[in-house]
């Protein structure tokens, strides 16, 4: 089974619960957490991907938990006409989906690395980088 990402999105009065544990624990859920911004005074958001038989059990369970769960519905995309190879993405990249290959030093896209922070669409020069739903 691959695994599916997903975006998770809750309130402060959820920020404290170990809903992530009961997830591995009670669903046999493997979890690798893309990324996550979770403040106990705000709005906190988390993307998943995660993987198992009980996938459906433990979004269930999520949203009995007042958790909104939406799958990752937009992707980043790179324009290989437009890109001219800077490496002003590379360096910035948090899960190392843009990289620099050696010795052509041609830009490369993992889009399977890629979490979807967006960072290198407001970073790159010739807008190279791109955001499709």
């Amino acid at each position: 089974m691959s695994p599916k990402k997903i975006i998770l999105r809750f309130g402060k009065d959820i920020a404290d619960r170990p809903i992530i544990y009961r997830l591995a624990r009670d669903f046999d859920l493997v979890i690798n957490i893309l990324k996550a911004n979770v403040d106990q005074n705000k709005e906190g958001t988390m993307v998943l991907e995660l993987t198992g038989e009980k996938y459906d059990l433990g979004l269930d369970y999520l949203k009995k938990q007042g958790v909104r769960v939406q799958p990752l519905a937009e992707e980043v995309f790179r324009n290989e006409e437009k890109c001219t190879s800077c490496g002003a993405c590379t360096d910035i990249c948090p899960s190392g989906a843009l990289y620099m290959e050696r010795p052509s030093m041609e830009v490369k896209f993992e889009s399977d690395n890629c979490i979807v922070c967006q960072i290198c669409v407001k970073i790159c020069p010739v807008k190279a980088m791109e955001v499709r739903f």
